[in-house]
């Protein structure tokens, strides 16, 4: 993992379009007409969006944002009183999915987070099918908000050193 480049936005971008095509022909939702301003992130000058790369060759295998702060719909005041990091936008290459890029990126946000000292990690996601998947990665569903036309649901695990990090890291 590394932090996102202007350079990687062609990379980003195709990663996207890659997992839209995969979600669409599954009938699910993409994220197509949105996916050239997701990439575009990864010029953020804050350096909150991170990219998982192919040790070998470098390819875009898959990217996230990590942000500081919490949307403050949906939690409560001691949680949002609580050091975490808020995960979205994360996507993966489905050419990589059975070595489960989505899941080593989850875990790194996880070891990332108790190692800068934070008690959380936190997401959103919008599909009771991503809620699943992220239970396969120790995520919790703490709450479920409507935001004008959209249910969203709100996850968290608590941060921890993961200890065979590296070795999901090398199986990619």
């Amino acid at each position: 993992m590394r932090p996102a480049t202007v350079d990687d936005i062609p990379a980003v971008e195709t990663m996207i379009l890659a997992r839209s095509t995969w979600l669409e022909d599954r009938g699910l939702p993409s994220w197509r007409e949105n996916a050239a301003e997701l990439a575009r992130q990864a010029e953020n000058p804050d350096g909150d969006v991170w990219v998982l790369a192919d040790q070998d060759n470098g390819k875009i295998i898959g990217c996230t944002t990590v942000q500081e702060t919490t949307p403050p719909w949906g939690w409560t005041e001691d949680e949002l009183n609580e050091p975490a990091h808020y995960l979205y936008t994360s996507v993966t290459d489905p050419a990589h999915r059975e070595k489960k890029p989505g899941t080593v990126m989850g875990l790194w946000a996880v070891d990332r987070a108790a190692q800068e000292g934070k008690t959380w990690v936190r997401r959103g996601c919008n599909f009771p099918g991503l809620v699943t998947y992220n239970k396969t990665q120790g995520f919790a569903l703490l709450h479920e908000v409507q935001r004008t036309n959209t249910k969203v649901y709100l996850m968290g695990r608590r941060a921890e050193l993961i200890a065979d990090l590296e070795e999901r890291f090398s199986a990619l």
